[in-house]
């Protein structure tokens, strides 16, 4: 439970999501880009079967057909997922603006008569 009256308690553990939805989104580009491989792949290996490079072989052309589709069910699926989690980042990053604009910040020394 966050305490109303503890700004920096509260930014700290914005600081922390945000840190955890940063991890989330890279995972996320590192599978979309490992889907993108695997549509390429997928649709060479479909080309060649189709040109007859690779022979009449049926496992090849059904391997590339799925390599093909599970690679576009996982890039939509992970586009979707980042597209999330930036947005919450960007809602936690300016909760995070305001909790800090709040804060009644002064400078060193100030304050403090000599």
């Amino acid at each position: 439970m966050m305490d109303e009256d503890d700004p920096g308690g509260q930014i700290a553990l914005i600081e922390a999501r945000i840190e955890q939805l940063a991890d989330m989104a890279e995972r996320c580009r590192k599978i979309i880009l490992a889907s993108k491989i695997l549509i390429s792949a997928g649709a060479a290996l479909l080309l060649g079967a189709v040109l007859g490079l690779l022979g009449s072989n049926a496992t090849v052309l059904l391997g590339a057909i799925a390599a093909v589709l599970g690679g576009i069910v996982s890039l939509g699926s992970n586009v979707s997922t980042l597209r999330q989690t930036m947005a919450t980042m960007a809602d936690a990053e300016a909760l995070r603006s305001e909790l800090i604009g709040r804060i009644d910040l002064r400078l060193v020394g100030e304050g403090r008569s000599a």
